[in-house]
């Protein structure tokens, strides 16, 4: 590999201008695709098989008037005082102009609605008299009839004694004719009282069945009394735009066109705010947060390098290659569904690893220049050295973020690939477009004072060995510093943001905090509840069951609203909006998830219910995450472990630098717990209403910061192994390599740090915490565990850290991942120097 790249860095610096102008051919390819291929982004995420996932799945197919999907545009007026009539005329024009878009079913008006509402309640009172006054009218037809029922027994008596009377005195067939009239008119008279009666039967039964109606309708308003389209004081109403797809499909163009209507239609003395599910398409992945990331990663350069050319050519390369990259996966997002997160993770690895990966060959590069090499001949033994390195160094991140795919999470596996493939041009790039700009450059990559310099010796190490004492206590002092650092992440919750964690500014926050003030933080999330009936029921019984399956769910402690929303057709599925007392990533809303999911009505013993909405989804997207988080570690750490023993020939330095990772990627969890959950520094990052951890954080955490941990581990301690092998006893060799490869590798740490930290300040919620895990973790990992704690070990451990096993040492290939023997190959160029001999390493 050493060899190879070798030729490819002289081929690069010999034939620069054929190496520029094919990355710049690259570059406007992936352009004109992005131009003729690219879509948009959203933030909404959906994992498919998930609970949340198969209720929405049911909707569609068995309830589809209600599966489509929804977002709520927040309207208030500017004096905080009541709607005028002809605002609300205006806003009424408004809803018809954005109910023609394409892709809108309806919008729902909420003054019609609120005005619906009332007139319910007042037909319900006025209902509720009218069955009074009926019974009231009944009982007294009951009266009658009774009255009437016992004149009839009299007479009835009567008639039956004169009967007797006339059979006694001998005269019964003289009278026959008239008390046979007499009973006629009797029989007449009870069969006239019969049919009052049965239809007195017949008004009561109907006059309690529509009071049993109105009852049931009664009671489904008492449960969604609370769930208001306008505030009490009216001066906030919700409009909700509902669409023919579910949110996860609705097009980017259809809601931006929602947007573009109440934009350009405004209507005085209102103001219009849209919510999350409206805005959530995303048209630039970089703002001006991170823009001064990268102007800090130039100034450390510029200070590092002591020359302006030096320090532009890798920040060049890594531009380049950044914009191959991002512009190729844009290219894809119009035809593959893709959230923000996914380029904006390539974007911000592609840049810190370009930049750094570039570093390290034109350090190796400027060094040998001092030294008296020739151009290319530098170049070459650059790539072949450093490039080599950087080439195992990028197979550690590509590991890792590959590795995302075997969490079976569509979106989380496609963000490690499209963030891999950010990373394999970035070491593309680093070992054919930088060995051509340095070409081009010539001796301008050094000072004006070093240009020229030729044959300077190396100057010799420093033949020291840091104490046993200072590197038990140097241990000790870094583990405790990080167990504390990493307190907090034993309380992380996880979740998704919501609109209470945009910036202050956007209308997504002021929709989320209007909604929050005039009617409740649960009204921003509520609950798609789904229940299925028993088979068989007809339209009263099943109406009589989803009010009592409703009252069941109003009585829970978190529940403050009700709204039955309906019932498919052949009535086996009732669907009803359930609103928490709290927002939907506060853990009250996220405990009442659970609870309906496991709710059941005494009385409907066969009734089951699913849940749908952003706190379902977030437990089901970190219960995902969770149940796929040991297979992912399994097999990054296990690759990786892999690469480690094969490149530095040891068992025990792979697993130094493994539990320094664990050391790092806990520190990095408890600061971000620490600020984005806890709100500690909450003015500094922006964080004015702390909320849970982002779900995927941590896995994407772990497979980034391990890959790069690797990287850190790699360019140190392959300069202790390289001085080890050299000759150099192995404690001395530590602090030979340390020494070797600080410089270097604590600009790369800041300049890494730098860029990442400009996402910190994103203009996207989601972005903000995962550029400050990698910021911090970066720091962390590179100054306290790579160059602390790392280096206190190995003198510990002495030479025991490079033992391998005599098979082992015989069936493992050797990389030579410090480019040894290619140095060998090349001793020194035009100085002609003797390389160190090198000693033996005999395995066990």
């Amino acid at each position: 590999m050493a060899e190879l790249l070798y030729r490819l860095g002289r081929f690069s610096a010999r034939r620069a201008w054929i190496v520029v102008t094919a990355w710049l051919v690259a570059l406007v390819a992936s352009g004109g695709a992005f131009v003729a291929f690219g879509g948009t982004l959203s933030t909404a995420i959906d994992i498919p098989g998930t609970p949340t996932a198969q209720v929405t799945e049911r909707l569609q197919e068995q309830f589809p008037e209600a599966s489509g999907g929804s977002g709520t545009v927040v309207l208030h007026t500017e004096d905080g005082k009541e709607f005028t009539a002809e605002q609300q005329t205006a806003l009424a024009d408004v809803f018809e102009k954005v109910g023609e878009v394409d892709g809108v079913t309806a919008v729902v008006n909420p003054f019609e609605v609120q005005a619906q509402l009332a007139d319910q309640e007042a037909q319900i009172a006025e209902g509720r008299e009218q069955i009074e006054a009926g019974r009231a009218q009944i009982e007294a037809g009951w009266r009658q009839l009774d009255a009437a029922q016992a004149e009839l027994d009299t007479a009835q008596e009567q008639l039956d004694a004169a009967v007797a009377q006339a059979e006694a005195a001998g005269m019964i067939e003289q009278a026959r004719p008239q008390l046979d009239a007499q009973q006629a008119q009797l029989d007449a008279a009870r069969g006239q009282l019969d049919a009052q009666t049965t239809e007195l039967e017949a008004a009561t039964a109907e006059l309690e069945t529509g009071s049993d109606e109105l009852e049931l309708g009664a009671s489904q308003l008492r449960l969604a009394s609370d769930l208001r389209t306008v505030s009490q004081d009216g001066s906030a109403a919700t409009a909700v735009v509902q669409f023919e797809d579910s949110l996860y499909e609705v097009p980017a163009e259809t809601k931006e066109e929602v947007a573009a209507v109440f934009a350009d239609n405004p209507v005085d003395g209102v103001e219009a705010d849209l919510t999350a599910e409206l805005t959530q398409t995303i048209t630039n992945i970089a703002g001006v947060a991170e823009i001064v990331g990268i102007v800090v990663a130039a100034a450390v350069l510029i200070v590092m390098l002591g020359t302006l050319i030096a320090a532009g050519l890798p920040i060049i390369s890594a531009f380049v290659g950044i914009g191959v990259a991002a512009l190729g996966t844009m290219a894809l997002s119009g035809t593959v569904d893709m959230i923000s997160v996914t380029p904006i993770l390539g974007l911000m690895l592609g840049l810190a690893v370009g930049i750094d990966y570039s570093l390290f060959i034109l350090n190796r590069h400027r060094r040998q220049l001092r030294e008296g090499l020739e151009l290319h001949e530098s170049i070459g033994l650059a790539t072949g050295t450093s490039g080599n390195a950087v080439v195992f160094a990028g197979l550690t991140v590509l590991i890792a973020l590959l590795a995302l795919n075997i969490t079976g999470i569509d979106f989380l596996g496609l963000m490690g690939t499209v963030a891999a493939a950010c990373v394999a041009i970035a070491v593309l790039v680093a070992v054919t477009l930088t060995p051509a700009l340095l070409g081009l450059a010539g001796q301008r990559v050094l000072p004006r004072k070093h240009r020229g310099a030729r044959g300077a010796a190396r100057p010799a190490p420093a033949r020291r060995e840091m104490s046993t004492g200072g590197a038990i206590g140097t241990l000790l002092a870094g583990v405790v510093a990080l167990a504390v650092i990493a307190i907090p992440a034993l309380d992380m919750r996880l979740g998704l943001p919501d609109g209470s964690a945009e910036p202050v500014d956007s209308t997504q926050y002021r929709a989320y905090k209007v909604v929050e003030e005039q009617f409740g933080a649960g009204q921003n999330g509520p609950l798609l509840v789904v229940a299925d009936l028993p088979e068989g029921l007809d339209e009263a019984e099943a109406t009589g069951a989803q009010v009592e399956i409703g009252e069941e769910l109003f009585a829970l402690a978190d529940v403050v609203a009700v709204a039955p929303i309906g019932m498919s057709e052949d009535r086996s599925l009732a669907a009803f909006q359930v609103i928490p007392a709290e927002g939907p990533s506060s853990e009250s809303t996220e405990e009442l998830v659970r609870e309906l999911r496991d709710l059941t009505v005494p009385d409907q013993p066969d009734v089951t219910l699913g849940v749908a909405g952003a706190a379902s989804g977030n437990i089901d997207i970190s219960q995902k995450l969770a149940d796929a988080m040991p297979l992912y570690l399994g097999v990054v750490i296990g690759l990786s472990l892999i690469i480690l023993v094969v490149v530095f020939r040891s068992l025990l330095v792979p697993l130094i630098a493994t539990g320094g990772f664990v050391l790092s990627v806990f520190a990095a969890l408890g600061g971000v717990t620490a600020i984005y959950q806890w709100g500690w520094l909450g003015g500094i990052f922006g964080v004015h209403d702390p909320g849970p951890v982002l779900s995927f954080l941590p896995t994407l955490l772990i497979g980034i910061l391990f890959g790069l941990a690797m990287d850190y581990q790699l360019f140190l301690v392959s300069g202790m192994r390289e001085a080890y092998v050299h000759g150099t006893p192995a404690r001395e060799a530590v602090l030979e390599g340390r020494r070797a490869g600080r410089a270097v590798v604590t600009a790369a740490a800041i300049i890494m740090f730098s860029v990442f930290g400009g996402f910190v300040f994103s203009h996207m919620a989601m972005i903000r915490p995962i550029g400050f895990g990698l910021a911090f973790g970066v720091l962390v990992d590179a100054f306290v565990v790579r160059m602390l704690i790392v280096p206190a070990v190995m003198h510990l451990v002495g030479e025991k850290a490079w033992w391998l096993p005599r098979w082992l040492d015989r069936i493992l290939p050797n990389v030579d991942v410090e480019g040894s023997a290619l140095e060998r190959r090349h001793p020194n160029g035009e100085t002609g120097g003797e390389p160190a001999r090198e000693r033996e390493v005999a395995p066990a």
